[in-house]
Formats: structure tokens, C-alpha cells, sequence
């Protein structure tokens, strides 16, 4: 996996679980989870908004917002008593949040394998988070191109 298709600031995340021992994997996981963001009252009181990720093993929800800029700005939805996910979550809110859509849309599918998450959490897991990229992609590409319609 080519680490330069990566935003800055998930790549120093992604280099910061490379370097982390392996009994530390998991630990440095759980603490991403604090960084997920409340939800904007707009979402709290309509989370009928949000896509459910039904590979993720508790409820897990998300919704991507495509500024005017080309930026996107991530929610997440996830309960507290899923911190692996959350962890996942929190990653994804720190190396992505504000970044471009381009570059939101060539972050490789598989990403976090280069972390080394796969010896910290179980492949299911691994499935789930594969998914919540996968969806964070679809929305991204799918509002970018409501905007900039192409002509037939």
C-alpha cells in the first residue's frame, strides 16, 4: 500500500500504530474512541439521516455533509459501549474531518491494515471497519457528484 495516497493527517495516525507495539495496538485503538464528536442537533434530532453499517456488530451509524469548498465533514453514531468501533470511529474523525473529497476518495479500501490493527482486533471487526470506509466513500462520491453533474 502506497502510504502517500494517505491525508497528512491520517498518515501521522496510520505511522503513530506502525511504531506502537504490539500489546499497545489496541490501547492506542480504545483511545480514539473519546475523539468521536457529538452529533449536530440537526442529526441528533433526525438520526433517520444517517446509514446504518450492518457489518459493524453493534449499531454503528454515519453521515458524511460535502461543503460548499469540496471539504467533507464526518458523524458518526456509535454507542459508548463499543470502543473498538468508536476507536475506528475517532480515527477516521481525526485523519479525515475537513479533508477534500479527492483525497477522502483515494484513501486505499484496506488502509488500516498497514497499522497493524489486524493483530489487535478480529477480523470481523476489521470487516466492519472496511464497511464504514466503504460507505463514507459511497455518500462522499455520491454527494460530489450531485454537485458537479456531469452532461450527457
Amino acid at each position: 500500500m502506497a502510504i502517500m495516497s494517505l491525508p497528512a493527517a491520517l498518515e501521522k495516525i496510520v505511522g503513530a500504530f506502525k511504531m506502537a507495539p504490539k500489546p499497545l495496538k489496541l490501547q492506542l485503538l480504545l483511545e480514539f474512541a473519546g475523539k468521536v464528536r457529538d452529533l449536530p442537533p440537526e442529526l441528533q434530532l433526525h438520526k433517520g439521516r444517517m446509514e446504518q453499517v450492518t457489518e459493524c456488530q453493534t449499531p454503528f451509524f454515519l453521515a458524511t455533509e460535502y461543503r460548499e469548498d469540496g471539504r467533507v465533514i464526518l458523524h458518526f453514531d456509535a454507542p459508548q459501549e463499543a470502543p473498538t468501533t468508536r476507536g475506528f470511529a475517532g480515527i477516521l474523525t481525526q485523519g479525515l474531518n475537513g479533508q477534500r473529497a479527492d483525497a477522502i476518495l483515494r484513501i486505499p479500501n484496506d488502509f488500516y491494515l498497514e497499522m497493524g490493527l489486524g493483530q489487535a482486533i478480529s477480523p470481523l471487526r476489521l470487516r466492519g471497519m472496511s464497511a464504514i470506509l466503504a460507505r463514507i466513500k459511497r455518500q462522499v462520491h455520491e454527494q460530489q457528484s450531485a454537485d458537479y453533474p456531469t452532461e450527457t
